[in-house]
């Protein structure tokens, strides 16, 4: 595993040509993301559209060996082929790394005991998930690597079709919710606060993070399409 994370981050100073505090945000963004998932879970509230559809589509499929990363990373792979089709370019890898370790380190996390947290109260969890989850995608956007499939398709609407960006990600969370709810994926009130409440936190949590801990905010400057030449 130590030499796994040592080669990736030897392939993304070295073939995306990023810095290592870009990388430094970009991993914390989502090991924190993650977590913040997981807290949704445990809440019992609802978590986000996305992984509410997932967990739906896992419990329906009854399968041991497939879990929330292995379904997170096919939705993943189907987005790119269909970006990839309709801006007639290769897609970005680095898309495809960020929803799938996203998936499995919350298949991880279940895997370990939390029952510490018991005792907090379900609306906390809830609300430290919310929290968590916003600043994490606040360091994967300033990191300017990774930016998740969802984002990459709605960018691409607003493009060819004028829609705007809002109009676009809503499209996505009320079908996820939609298909969340057919196959009894946790919905509830941690949904709704996701989609109303995260989105609205980001840009703040960017200026606070640009203007008490000096991290810059490369956004989406670099092209995560980007691979080592030859």
């Amino acid at each position: 595993m130590q030499n796994l994370l040592k080669n990736f981050i030897y392939w993304m100073q070295h073939c995306l040509f990023v810095s290592a505090q870009q990388i430094w945000m970009y991993v914390s963004g989502i090991l924190l993301f993650s977590i913040g998932v997981k807290l949704f879970i445990d809440s019992g509230l609802g978590t986000d559209p996305l992984h509410a559809m997932i967990i739906g589509i896992v419990d329906a499929v009854d399968l041991d060996f497939i879990g929330i990363g292995f379904i997170e990373s096919i939705i993943t792979l189907i987005f790119l082929f269909v970006w990839a089709v309709w801006n007639k370019r290769l897609p970005p890898l680095m898309t495809f790394i960020t929803m799938a370790a996203v998936g499995y380190l919350i298949d991880f996390w279940g895997t370990l005991d939390f029952s510490g947290f018991d005792s907090v109260p379900r609306p906390v969890l809830m609300l430290t998930a919310l929290l968590l989850d916003a600043y994490a995608s606040a360091l994967i956007i300033m990191s300017g690597l990774g930016i998740r499939v969802m984002d990459l398709v709605a960018i691409s609407m607003v493009r060819k079709w004028g829609w705007s960006f809002f109009s676009a990600k809503l499209l996505f969370e009320v079908s996820f919710v939609a298909l969340a709810f057919a196959l009894g994926g946790p919905i509830g009130l941690g949904t709704l606060a996701f989609v109303a409440i995260v989105g609205t936190l980001v840009p703040p949590m960017m200026w606070f993070s640009t203007r008490y801990f000096s991290l810059p905010n490369h956004g989406l400057r670099i092209d995560p399409a980007r691979e080592c030449p030859g």
